[in-house]
């Protein structure tokens, strides 16, 4: 079966479309990536988007409009993708765009819950392109107790686990996670959290301070200094000292935080590269410590590949910082496109995996990964 799987993450970047063909070999899925395209927001969109994120105020008719308007770039891309490669999907799995997620219980009228909401209408894009389309993939898990992430472990698992090696794939889109699975694990042996932020500061710092999307390649931090006061003080931050499962979002360490981020920053210097050389440093701090405290130990001392994918991956400084902090603790690093999956393609894949599940009614959580009480079936399916 092929499936094209679209992605757009919290960096709110642009939509990412893999197409690529599963098959069942020995009851087991297999996954051949057959294309990938990358698709920027249009300027106008992409304010939108972050506009809605975490919004304090906004409109009914506001996010109503945008809901379809990202289903009309989602139908957009996937029929570019389509039209450049000549591969006809049979299905179409789409993760939405993440304006809030609340992995921990909280208290609103009356009741405590946690709550998702992805959006993207499904049946905007099912009808545009005449194909079924598997949607909305959090809430079931999180119906079962889990924290609704992370959902790429199970791509992590049938991709890349491995007999005599451990794996970590971390991902590091605008928050970080990584998938570990132990050499010869099952899947109920699998750790999967959000180590924190992965772009997202950095991102937030390089519009404010330099008036660019993103630090390319890593170059303003670069010619930074580590403000290492500032950083001890983030690094006290009680979400990294949580046990996994754990799961966080832009509503944690969104424009807010690194605002305040920056605000420390300027208390100790005034050179504006020293805040994004403290914020690069923050997020391969932060990935290291995660590793070590909690990934470390279920290792048993096999040898570890330590695979990295997401736009962090193109960002030389921060690769250099943790492969400073890693390595010593016998990570060998490497990246997805590696071992056959290109990093920018690789959440994209992961959801077309889970819309091949919802499909055939099989559970796709990891319950090892997301804390939830039990596997069960993730998505909905639109019809055409």
């Amino acid at each position: 079966m092929i499936v094209a799987g679209v992605m757009s993450g919290t960096s709110a970047d642009g939509i990412d479309v893999a197409l690529v063909r599963i098959e069942t070999k020995r009851a087991r899925p297999t996954v051949t990536l057959l294309a990938h395209e990358g698709f920027p927001y249009p300027a106008s969109l992409r304010r939108a988007v972050l506009a809605a994120m975490n919004a304090s105020s906004t409109t009914t008719a506001e996010l109503a409009r945008l809901n379809w308007r990202l289903a009309l770039a989602y139908a957009e891309a996937v029929r570019a993708t389509i039209a450049r490669h000549r591969v006809e999907p049979e299905l179409i799995g789409c993760h939405g765009q993440t304006l809030y997620h609340q992995g921990a219980a909280s208290a609103y009228s009356g009741r405590s819950f946690r709550c998702t909401w992805q959006t993207g209408e499904a049946a905007v894009l099912a009808q545009d392109l005449g194909i079924p389309v598997a949607s909305n993939f959090r809430p079931a898990d999180m119906a079962a107790g889990g924290q609704g992430a992370p959902l790429v472990p199970l791509l992590d698992y049938v991709m890349f686990s491995d007999r005599k090696r451990g794996r970590v794939l971390q991902n590091i889109g605008g928050i970080a996670n990584l998938t570990a699975v132990p050499a010869g694990a099952g899947p109920d042996k699998v750790v999967a959290f959000d180590t924190g932020p992965g772009n997202m500061v950095m991102d937030a710092l390089a519009q404010e301070l330099f008036g660019e999307r993103f630090d390319r390649n890593g170059a303003i931090a670069s010619r930074g200094t580590v403000l290492r006061k500032v950083l001890r003080a983030e690094l006290r931050g009680k979400y990294y000292e949580a046990k996994p499962p754990k799961s966080t979002g832009r509503e944690q360490f969104g424009h807010e935080y690194a605002m305040r981020f920056l605000a420390a920053c300027r208390g100790v210097s005034k050179r504006p590269e020293d805040a994004l050389a403290t914020a690069t440093a923050l997020t391969a701090e932060t990935i290291a410590r995660g590793y070590a405290r909690f990934v470390s130990p279920v290792m048993r001392g096999a040898p570890v590949d330590y695979i990295v994918s997401g736009g962090g991956a193109r960002n030389a400084t921060l690769m250099a910082m943790l492969a400073a902090r890693l390595e010593p603790l016998g990570c060998e690093l490497a990246a997805t496109g590696d071992f056959g999956l290109p990093p920018e393609a690789k959440e994209a894949a992961a959801f077309a995996l889970l819309a091949w599940y919802t499909w055939h009614r099989l559970p796709a959580n990891v319950p090892a990964a997301t804390g939830a009480k039990r596997a069960v079936i993730l998505g909905q399916l639109t019809y055409v």
